[in-house]
């Protein structure tokens, strides 16, 4: 099968751990490990997030005495598509030296129109405190919004309307190629009428990304792999209940948190809407069984989960 696989950020780094490098690489080495043999046996595209990295880069940035003004984000997104895409294909490269693979710097188009350039919503960086927020907020002029019991800062998160590169990933794909692209949902760029190109002050959300890439590089599934098991109902609550297989229809009646779970369910949905293929939300080190429907959350067409049933029962 073609499967696009979206890495999210705890395969990177988790919260509250230093952004060290020896400590990325050690959580991707295990990520890689855990989709050996989804590597071994199948055609694969993987992305990858950025929010905490990207952040990171931006606080830099900001403070950064030899600059006379910040990086802007697209090019913050390049620099951290670089760099995580190299270290995904070096362990890959490393655990499956038989496996070709390559990191392919992506950009996806955006509308400057998008409303979410009203309403930043992605977050990106470090976790700060109720009493670090005032000091870092006037600071930096950043939006801040509540992650949890702690305060991140938010940008704007167009959607995706196009992958430049596609024709590009979809002519390695075809030659066996594992493919790393699309990091944090892509450097967002703008097409201009006279046809160049331009970079864009955002963060696309890279499972939106995702979704749009696998539909359009016909893939069979869509895996978004993060830290939980599986997607929950009532999350952190007492009635919180674990889904395994479910519908677009279904889970779009239930609500979820906007900065986690809300872009993954909706990304898994667009993509069984669009492709009538299934979709897969669970824990990384799952991958496998998630892919297998053994774990994690299902999610496909009303018709799809009505002839498997059928076949079930045969």
């Amino acid at each position: 099968m073609r499967i696009l696989v979206a890495l999210g950020g705890n395969a990177l780094l988790r919260r509250n751990e230093r952004p060290d490098a020896d400590i990325q690489q050690h959580h991707i080495e295990d990520a890689v490990a855990a989709l050996a043999d989804i590597l071994c046996d199948h055609e694969v595209i993987i992305t990858h997030g950025n929010g905490p990295q990207v952040g990171m880069l931006a606080i830099e940035s900001a403070t950064g005495s030899a600059l006379t003004r910040p990086y802007p984000l697209d090019a913050l997104v390049a620099q951290t598509q670089g760099m995580i895409g190299y270290w995904i294909a070096q362990s890959i490269h490393n655990l499956l030296p038989q496996q070709n693979v390559v990191a392919l710097l992506t950009q996806t188009v955006v509308d400057r129109n998008d409303p979410a350039f009203q309403t930043p919503t992605k977050f990106v960086g470090p976790t700060y405190s109720h009493r670090e927020l005032s000091a870092i907020a006037k600071q930096h002029s950043w939006n801040m919004a509540a992650d949890g019991d702690a305060w991140r800062r938010v940008v704007a998160s167009p959607e995706p309307q196009a992958v430049v590169e596609l024709p590009l990933i979809q002519m390695l794909v075809d030659a066996k190629v594992v493919v790393v692209c699309a990091g944090g949902g892509g450097i967002p760029v703008e097409a201009l009428s006279n046809g160049r190109r331009t970079g864009v002050e955002a963060v696309v959300d890279k499972d939106f990304t995702a979704a749009l890439l696998a539909e359009s590089l016909g893939a069979d599934r869509l895996l978004l792999l993060t830290d939980v098991s599986a997607v929950e109902s009532d999350y952190g609550t007492p009635d919180a209940r674990r889904l395994r297989d479910t519908t677009p229809d279904e889970l779009r009646l239930l609500n979820f948190p906007a900065g986690s779970m809300r872009p993954k369910v909706e990304a898994a949905c667009r993509f069984v809407d669009h492709t009538g293929n299934p979709a897969g939300i669970g824990s990384l080190l799952d991958a496998t069984a998630i892919l297998n429907g053994h774990a994690g959350t299902t999610i496909r067409s009303r018709q799809h989960r009505i002839e498997s049933a059928a076949q079930s029962c045969l």
